[in-house]
Order: C-alpha cells, then sequence, then structure tokens
C-alpha cells in the first residue's frame, strides 16, 4: 500500500476531513469513506497526508472497524515516512556540503567568496544544489572587518575600506521556510564552512560592499 512520496511539500487535503466531521460527524458511513480519502492519498504519494488523516480518524472514531484498519496501516506508513525523512535529511546535508566545499575551493581561488551560489557555476559545480524538496539555499557572503585602522609612523591614524568577501552564511530554513521547527522543517546553518548550532547567526558588522 506504500508509495514513493513526492518532493511537493504538504498541501491542505486535511480541510477535507475537518468539514466532513464538522457536517456530517454522525453519519456512519463517514469513518470508511475518511479512511478510503487516507488511502487514495498514500497511493498517490501523499504519505504525510494520509498519516494525518489516518491518525485522525483513530482518534475520532476509535471503535470502527475503518479506524481499526487505520492502524493496521500507520504501522507501515510511519516507518515509510520515517525513512523517508532520514533520507531526505540526509540528502540535505550531502547538498550543503556540497556547497560548502565549493565555497571553500573558489576562495582558495579567488582569494574571497563569491557574491552570489551562481557564481559557483560552472567551474565547481554544475548547478547549484537545492533542498530535497525545491527551496535554493539562503546564502550571504560578508567581509568579516569592514573598516581596519592602517598602522602609519606619523599623523592621525588611518582606516582602510575592506570589500573582500571573507565569511558567509549558508542555511536552510527548512520545508515551511519559518525559523525554527522539527524534523524537515528544522533549521540547518552553515557559517565560514562550519555547522552552526545556535539560533540565529551573529550579526553582520556594517557597513559592507555593495555589488
Amino acid at each position: 500500500m506504500v508509495r514513493a512520496m513526492r518532493r511537493l511539500p504538504l498541501v491542505p487535503a486535511l480541510a477535507l476531513l475537518f468539514l466532513a466531521v464538522g457536517c456530517s460527524s454522525e453519519d456512519p458511513r463517514l469513518p470508511g469513506n475518511l479512511y478510503e480519502e487516507a488511502r487514495k492519498l498514500n497511493l498517490e504519494g501523499r504519505s504525510l497526508e494520509a498519516r494525518a488523516m489516518m491518525k485522525l480518524l483513530t482518534q475520532r472514531y476509535p471503535d470502527s472497524e475503518a479506524a481499526q484498519q487505520a492502524k493496521r496501516d500507520l504501522y507501515l506508513i510511519e516507518a515509510f515516512v520515517n525513512r523517508d525523512l532520514a533520507d531526505r535529511q540526509k540528502q540535505l546535508r550531502a547538498n550543503m556540503k556540497r556547497i560548502a566545499d565549493a565555497l571553500t575551493r573558489y576562495k582558495t581561488k579567488k582569494g574571497e567568496y563569491p557574491a552570489s551560489l551562481l557564481d559557483l557555476v560552472p567551474d565547481y559545480v554544475e548547478q547549484v544544489p537545492e533542498t530535497p524538496w525545491g527551496h535554493p539555499f539562503l546564502y550571504r557572503p560578508y567581509v568579516t572587518h569592514p573598516i581596519e585602522d592602517v598602522p602609519v609612523k606619523r599623523g592621525p591614524a588611518k582606516q582602510r575600506f575592506n570589500t573582500k568577501f571573507d565569511g558567509y552564511y549558508l542555511a536552510t530554513l527548512g520545508v515551511d521556510l519559518q525559523p525554527g521547527g522539527e524534523g524537515l522543517a528544522a533549521d540547518l546553518m552553515i557559517k565560514d564552512g562550519v555547522a552552526w548550532t545556535e539560533p540565529t547567526f551573529p550579526l553582520i558588522e556594517l557597513p559592507q560592499p555593495v555589488r
């Protein structure tokens, strides 16, 4: 019964369940209809929605035959969804590492990080990797110390404006594009090639060069 999940993120098919429960909660056919709808979603590759619908079915109609069948199906769906989530997270980390490695090679050759990930194509990557659900990675190069003092033997101190990007932030906010979250919604961040575990990146010192 379990089928491969689509790349697309969750869509609001569960609205059908809430409408059905709200309008026809006493209809004895409703549990069976909901189970068939959940089964159809799973066969279409929308296993996350099918799982959520079956869980609600078992909670609202725990004694129904449809709920008992949904419980049995949930074991398979849960195993598949968990494996799929693990595969996507593995792919996500691999794609971020590909970008980080390409950025390191670019800086080694050019003396700074690129202004855009598109600058890595085609010499460092054939194309810019995306998240497993099709979102671009968030990339922000920056100058660590935009203004620095220049030593002089005589006269007032002088300052120099640095323009080379010697640092960068690379991140994904997860499938929901919102800060925080767990599973596929969790944030992953890299600062200058190293995994960043704090909730947010440090503020970038101003002024930064405009390109």
